[in-house]
């Protein structure tokens, strides 16, 4: 098998002064993409900017022997992420592959969410998605080609505390990502999404927070739920290298990638797959609340799920079992 290589591809990449992004950066550099490195060098809320990281990255690249360029636009506004792609645009005249991982985080108990709090992150995450890949969108149709790799987060697939406004913008994005592979199926364009486990600013911050320390003492001092120690723990955490994540969404952004829509969680080496299924559940033409009630076991019983591809076969399912 010959290596997988990106030669004479373009790649923007956006949040890639650091961690994940720069990783993403470097790998598809190193394999002989053009790289549009992306970052406005804020904080991880989203404060102030700084041209150093995207410029240090787009110079490490270059001085490795390959191409890249940086961008200090922000993907929070139309006509940043417009901007993000002209600069791939006007230095190298094409956009192949767009990875949307820029992101913030604004943590808050659901209550003290304001929208100080959502606004800033849906317009990084999810806003920010949008704004980068739609200018991107008509180059790709135009080529008949493109790759688009999300960002989504397992605190949005399965839900964490403190992360309304967070959770809420990664599962967005789980829909953009759908929407998209459908609509790109047409014009040789794939688009999915990873959630990765990494070592990065954002989860050092995630983990060091009052709240997040409360809960761990709160485990500890639960027998039941001190599975392993402080120390095991730690050791763990050190493994999660944002290098591991990188490999996968190279894949996703390759050419050969032959799926679209997907969800792919990736940490410390480790790639599997998140889908959305489909129980057997129960049928009563004549559906009442007390039969809601009395079948609930049998409704979310996962024996036999199923995993439907789009709205009209799920539609086509329900179908099947009315008409027996």
């Amino acid at each position: 098998m010959t290596d997988l290589g990106f030669d004479g591809r373009v790649a923007v990449v956006t949040g890639a002064g650091g961690g994940l992004g720069r990783e993403y950066a470097l790998l598809l550099a190193l394999r002989g993409a053009h790289v549009v490195v992306n970052d406005t060098g804020g904080s991880t809320a989203g404060e102030g900017t700084d041209e150093g990281p995207a410029e240090s990255v787009a110079r490490e690249i270059r001085d490795q022997g390959g191409e890249a360029v940086a961008d200090t636009n922000s993907v929070a506004t139309p006509e940043g992420g417009q901007a993000v792609v002209r600069t791939a645009l006007d230095a190298y005249g094409r956009v192949d592959i767009v990875v949307n991982n820029a992101g913030i985080l604004r943590d808050a108990p659901f209550e003290d969410v304001t929208a100080d709090l959502l606004d800033p992150v849906l317009d990084v995450h999810l806003r920010g998605a949008f704004f980068v890949t739609r200018p991107a969108w008509s180059a790709m149709r135009e080529q008949r080609y493109g790759r688009v790799v999300n960002t989504t987060s397992a605190a949005g697939l399965l839900g964490t505390a403190n992360k309304s406004n967070y959770g809420a913008a990664k599962t967005g994005l789980i829909g953009l990502t759908r929407v998209l592979a459908a609509e790109g199926a047409a014009h040789g364009i794939k688009v999915n999404a990873v959630a990765p486990i990494a070592l990065t600013r954002m989860l050092t911050q995630s983990l060091t927070k009052p709240e997040a320390r409360e809960a761990g003492a709160e485990q500890r001092a639960d027998p039941a739920r001190n599975a392993m120690t402080v120390e095991r723990m730690r050791s763990f955490v050190d493994r999660l290298d944002p290098a591991l994540v990188a490999p996968a969404v190279a894949y996703l952004a390759h050419e050969d990638c032959p799926v679209s829509g997907e969800m792919y969680t990736v940490g410390a080496g480790h790639v599997s797959r998140f889908f959305i299924g489909r129980t057997n559940g129960y049928f009563n033409p004549a559906l009442s609340m007390e039969d809601v009630r009395d079948h609930f076991t049998e409704i979310r019983d996962e024996t036999g799920y199923t995993v439907p591809g789009d709205p009209g076969e799920e539609v086509g399912r329900l179908f099947k079992t009315m008409s027996g």
